[in-house]
């Protein structure tokens, strides 16, 4: 296509052009946002064995039952915002949090950064992802 035909085909579909230009600039800011902290599985262990990390885990109840990250906490979305207190003891270490993707445990660290924590870190494709990286899950309460 030569630079006068795009030309033209952006002036005859201009919407079109513009609704792409918008998702594009949402898409860029969402990876440099969600981007921002977050570990995939593999430094997720490097931190969890080198640093002491605490992992948490947002999840329901029920997938939290299903298996989850060897000695996580379980924490709730649905009522993670009354209960960032209860971290206040592990406030030095670095946190790893996850779900089921990695989009709400995403909103968990924003939540615990404006609390004051620091070294916070979304595991990158959440559980989901740790399983596809063969890393063990237990189904132990802690």
């Amino acid at each position: 296509m030569q630079p006068q035909q795009l030309i033209e085909f952006i002036g005859n579909h201009w919407m079109l052009f513009a609704a792409l230009v918008v998702i594009i600039a949402l898409l860029t800011h969402n990876l440099l946002v969600s981007g921002k902290g977050a570990v995939d599985p593999v430094g997720a262990t490097d931190l969890i064995n080198h640093k002491d990390a605490l992992v948490v885990d947002v999840r329901p109840a029920t997938d939290f039952a299903q298996g989850h990250i060897i000695n996580s906490l379980h924490i709730p979305m649905n009522g993670f915002k009354k209960q960032v207190g209860t971290l206040q003891k592990h406030k030095e270490r670095p946190i790893v949090v996850a779900c089921r993707s990695g989009s709400q445990s995403a909103m968990a660290c924003r939540e615990l950064r404006k609390a004051g924590f620091e070294d916070v870190h979304n595991l990158r494709g959440g559980v989901l992802a740790w399983q596809n990286a063969n890393l063990p899950l237990s189904k132990k309460k802690r």
